[in-house]
């Protein structure tokens, strides 16, 4: 096989299968040449290269769609296939991986790379005081161990199927061995743009890396210049007055404006990026289930898609994993505004009124803060009063999220369901952005992990979907699509990555100059 989806992989019960990697067909050549300019929402000025605290757009288009390479990478047709990584193989059960890694591949300061970087490179995860959204998935490797300069063997604690498709992790980057501080600092990777300039939280500026393995199969520009735009009209304007050559997160109100032009496209896709209300169940009044139900129903979920996503979306049902997911419960008792139910399960908690913050801020997502208008105006027919709280843009992910106890949130999901719910929602996990625990989920979590047969994974992820939906902390009232725009100027396979925005963040690798 040269290529592997999660569907064919669960089929085959990876029994030892050799999985080797090769690149995205195109339907048309290439042109070569030119500067890429793009404008992107989702910086800060505390941004940097280590990729253990990218959790924005800016930064993980710049790394991991630019700079630096994951072991693997989920293609633009869903298909896994291999970066670092040339072939990987399974123990029967799951548990005992073994990675052959390209040879001849080379960091941008000219040392070879190889099996002591990759370990190195997944233990700066798991180091002490590491706050890394990673930790989840590299702390399960019970052993790592080199065979060879080009071979290394992973084996996990417990078994896991889905194990490849998490290396493909954004925050999983590989750094040289020995020179991590100074790769951190300099931006020092293994792809195909070599930095040229960084300014935190304003520009990025790459140039092609002259050599690079992927040869003439990506990276077709010169240059990639990345400008932190985060005001949604000023990053419309600058596409419509040709400043930038694309953009990320499309004003839907300037929508018209976009689609009259003719040197313009929008470019559409369904994933599973969900926009959230994360509630921190260990802090009143949210440690009781009552009020999480409450809020849940006092939220007028189609209202949101109607008028925050202009019809982009579609209603969600409390829990994270979307409808570009193979497991996706799409047969759930909808969780339904109404004020009724919401004044019922406030008595229960013994209330006859609540009063609670909600902070949100644009860069949660676009439209959040009236987004969380929109909530605050539906919850008082249920006698809620929400007091939504403006927060600034820039450090919104440093000094809001994880901190306040109610905001505004956004995930831009994940390929597998495990990787979903290991990243967010596990027991302990950095990233546990509404702190929800529940035992019997957890157990699930873990035998759902390692589980080969399909049917009965279905099985333990549609409970799973259920118990977050009824009784989980994190509201969830819509899936959002990827909308983005591009100049006529650019061209693509015609195959578009749904993982991410801008193709799954790799559009300066896979997309150029027509």
């Amino acid at each position: 096989m040269s290529q592997i989806s999660r569907r064919g992989l669960l089929k085959t019960g990876i029994a030892a299968g050799v999985l080797s990697a090769t690149g995205l067909p195109l339907m048309a050549a290439p042109k070569k040449g030119g500067r890429l300019r793009l404008g992107i929402a989702g910086a800060n000025t505390s941004d940097s290269w280590d990729g253990r605290t990218h959790s924005d757009s800016f930064m993980i288009m710049c790394a991991h769609g630019a700079v630096f390479d994951c072991l693997t990478e989920v293609g633009a047709d869903g298909q896994l296939t291999g970066e670092l990584a040339e072939s990987w193989e399974a123990s029967a059960d799951a548990k005992t991986w073994t990675f052959k890694l390209r040879k001849g591949v080379t960091f941008h300061s000219g040392k070879p790379f190889g099996a002591d970087d990759v370990i190195a490179s997944l233990e700066m995860h798991t180091a002490e005081g590491a706050k890394s959204a990673a930790k989840p998935i590299v702390g399960a490797i019970a052993e790592m161990k080199k065979i060879s300069d080009h071979e290394l063997q992973l084996t996990l604690a417990a078994g896991n199927a889905d194990f490849p498709f998490l290396l493909s992790d954004y925050h999983i980057l590989m750094f040289p061995a020995g020179e991590i501080d100074e790769a951190i600092a300099s931006g020092n990777g293994t792809g195909l743009y070599k930095v040229e300039s960084f300014d935190p939280g304003v520009r990025f500026v790459g140039k092609r890396f002259e050599g690079h393995y992927k040869g003439d199969d990506a990276g077709y520009f010169d240059e990639v210049e990345v400008i932190a735009i985060n005001d949604a009209s000023a990053r419309m304007n600058a596409l419509m007055t040709g400043q930038v050559d694309a953009v990320n997160r499309v004003d839907f109100k300037t929508e018209t404006l976009l689609k009259a032009n003719p040197n313009i496209n929008i470019f559409e896709v369904t994933g599973n990026q969900h926009y959230t209300f994360p509630m921190q169940t260990g802090l009143d009044p949210f440690t009781d289930l009552n009020v999480r139900r409450a809020l849940k129903h006092a939220v007028n979920r189609q209202e949101m898609v109607d008028k925050i996503l202009l019809g982009h979306g579609k209603v969600a049902n409390d829990h994270p994993i979307g409808p570009a997911n193979q497991y996706f419960a799409d047969d759930l008792e909808q969780n339904s505004y109404d004020p009724d139910k919401a004044k019922f399960y406030m008595k229960e908690a013994g209330l006859d009124s609540l009063s609670v913050d909600l902070s949100a801020a644009n860069a949660a997502f676009a439209g959040a803060i009236d987004a969380a208008q929109l909530y605050q105006a539906s919850a008082k027919a249920a006698g809620i009063d929400i007091n939504v709280v403006q927060e600034p843009d820039d450090g919104y992910w440093s000094n809001v999220w994880l901190k306040k106890p109610w905001c505004a949130c956004y995930w831009s999901g994940r390929a597998t369901e495990d990787w979903m719910f290991s990243t967010a929602y596990e027991t302990g996990v950095p990233w546990n952005d509404a702190g929800w625990e529940n035992a019997r989920f957890q157990e699930l979590l873990l035998t759902a992990r390692a589980e080969l047969d399909s049917a009965k994974r279905r099985e333990m992820y549609t409970e799973m979907q259920m118990l977050m939906s009824q009784e989980g902390g994190t509201v969830v009232p819509m899936y959002a699509n990827y909308v983005d725009a591009h100049s006529t100027k650019l061209a693509n396979s015609g195959t578009i990555g749904n993982v991410f925005q801008m193709d799954s963040s790799r559009m300066m690798e896979r997309w150029w100059f027509a």
